[in-house]
């Protein structure tokens, strides 16, 4: 296990005192919700002395040049690519300048409150203060709201103030409107056991693979590479959240029965915040967590695994431990070259500027050479597979981010749309110009088709797709069959994780943020997907068509031809 003391500093916000009377400020209405989403009933106000984790999140001193530097050093031609930033160049563009922090702090400290810096740059500050002083601070009314379906509680209030005067400087407060407790995981849509006799302990491939997907399988679908990656410097990391763990006894069984090549006592690294933990009883293993682990590992041959697990003291609500494991990874001098998350939630749970600071976070990361990578989600048009009802199509979050790469899933052989897979168009993210042209193509085509149902200069999900159905998984000794976009964005992962390894070895940068090298130079290392659709809102969805579509992004990869196009990008 990894431990980081500095976690406890940032995470642990200073002790408070609030609120002195001050004169009263001319207050502007900051961010509000129309209306509370399906599913919540608000239980009425909350406790005035329960005490809140606040957040404010400073406006960035340029925001729009680490976008710059991000797409400068992450697309093939430019004459900076590879050349990722350091954390403290990524650092100076979002520090927020002194006037801003001085007028933030200054509004604070004369209500009492010392707060604490809880990014290594500074644009996020946290503090403590009861209820009752946050409806008097932000002139706000925070009241407890229920999710029926999972029965979760959180205080959120529709509304809330800051002074007019330092609205610029603010780019939110949260835990605020946001906070909704629907839960925010991207289950798998199937979880089958199977017996042992069922079991595929035969690692040669079937001739279609449409009965178990295994390793061995997936290798010859997508041309794999069984040998060890040349180069163990690169690091994948899997992000685990609401107490789902990876068993280790599970792992070295998963090895022996579908990847008898790699040494059985292979295993991860852990990594742990929010007091997290990763319980090694059997019966604690979870099925998102293993599928996750097993197949990072046995893809990935020869790269280190980390799988880095958040607890369920998180301070930033209803994104459970999201931000808190950007914000985690943002302090270490050598972050994993690869992330990928089989988590999500819809996007209109989550307030548009806390979305933007998300993604700005994963913009971060990305210039410094990560990959980041999240599953499209598995409720086709309706989202991330909550099950509500909706009547125009749900994006799921955060695949609407330009600064990530979302993951579809496909399914038999030969391949086709898998019914789950989420996509479609952000509400929140314009169309970045990387993938303006592939989608204006399949906009095109589409004609008038779902016509008024989504934001036609949204930007577009997913990016890529894998297979994503009866994935082998061994789960307290036991096989399972587990299906979902969660099966494909660990195996995309891996794959990126071997070209790094390649490039690596040869003396080259990894790749970082993919996107424009995806839907650039690497274009053609991709299989059209051209059949199927995801369903959802009372509608057959988006159909795959010739090109990129909202099902299967780019289509599905070809490893040979994947590495090829990223040693050509890279000069080798």
């Amino acid at each position: 296990m990894v431990s980081i003391p500095l976690l406890l500093a940032f995470l642990a916000p200073a002790a408070f005192a609030c609120c002195k009377p001050l004169e009263r400020r001319s207050m502007r209405v900051h961010e509000s919700r129309s209306s509370v989403p399906q599913g919540f009933v608000n239980q009425g106000p909350a406790a005035p002395d329960t005490v809140l984790h606040m957040r404010i999140a400073l406006t960035q001193s340029d925001s729009a040049g680490l976008e710059d530097a991000l797409m400068a050093v992450s697309t093939p031609g430019s004459a900076s690519f590879g050349q990722h930033l350091s954390k403290e160049e990524v650092e100076a563009f979002v520090s927020p300048s002194q006037d801003t922090t001085d007028a933030v702090r200054t509004f604070l400290e004369q209500s009492g409150i010392q707060a604490t810096e809880i990014t290594p740059a500074g644009d996020w500050l946290g503090f403590q203060i009861t209820v009752g002083e946050a409806n008097q601070l932000f002139d706000s009314n925070f009241n407890v709201f229920k999710h029926a379906e999972s029965g979760r509680e959180n205080i959120v209030t529709m509304a809330y103030s800051v002074p007019a005067d330092l609205s610029e400087h603010v780019r939110l407060v949260h835990p605020t409107i946001s906070a909704f407790p629907k839960l925010p995981l991207i289950t798998t849509p199937l979880v089958n056991p199977i017996s042992q006799a069922s079991s595929s302990s035969d690692v040669t491939p079937p001739a279609s693979c449409t009965n178990v997907t295994t390793p061995a399988c997936l290798q010859d679908l997508y041309n794999i590479p069984t040998a060890a990656a040349k180069s163990s410097s690169n690091n994948l990391g899997v992000a685990g959240f609401i107490e789902e763990f990876a068993n280790k006894q599970d792992l070295s069984l998963f090895l022996k029965t579908l990847r008898p090549d790699i040494n059985p006592a292979t295993t991860f690294h852990l990594e742990t915040l929010d007091n997290g933990t990763n319980s090694q009883v059997l019966a604690d293993a979870g099925f998102e967590a293993s599928l996750d682990i097993q197949y990072t590992v046995g893809i990935a041959t020869g790269v280190p695994v980390t799988f880095i697990s958040a607890g369920e003291q998180n301070f930033d609500s209803d994104l459970d431990g999201f931000l808190d494991m950007i914000r985690f990874l943002q302090f270490q001098i050598s972050p994993p070259q690869v992330l990928t998350t089989s988590y999500g939630q819809d996007e209109d749970d989550v307030s548009p500027a806390l979305a933007e600071s998300l993604c700005n976070a994963y913009a971060q990361l990305g210039a410094r050479g990560v990959s980041i990578l999240f599953s499209s989600g598995d409720g086709g048009v309706g989202g991330g597979g909550q099950g509500l009802e909706c009547t125009t199509f749900e994006p799921a979050f955060p695949s609407g981010c330009p600064f990530m790469t979302s993951v579809g899933a496909t399914t038999d052989i030969p391949e086709t749309s898998a019914f789950f897979s989420s996509g479609g168009f952000s509400n929140v993210f314009a169309r970045p110009a990387y993938q303006a042209q592939a989608v204006a193509a399949y906009l095109k085509r589409l004609g008038t088709t779902n016509a008024g149902l989504f934001n036609t200069t949204g930007r577009a999900f997913p990016d890529v797709a894998a297979q994503g159905t009866d994935f082998e998984v061994f789960v307290d000794q036991q096989p399972f069959l587990i299906s979902g976009t969660s099966c494909s964005s660990p195996l995309f992962a891996a794959m990126v994780s071997l070209v790094n390894a390649e490039l690596l070895s040869a003396g080259k940068r990894p790749l970082g943020f993919l996107n424009p090298f995806l839907y650039g130079a690497a274009a053609g290392a991709f299989s059209d997907i051209t059949t199927g659709s995801n369903p959802g809102c009372g509608t057959n969805g988006f159909p795959a068509l010739e090109g990129w579509d909202p099902v299967t992004g780019l289509g599905t990869p070809n490893f040979s031809a994947l590495l090829a196009a990223a040693k050509k990008a890279a000069g080798l």
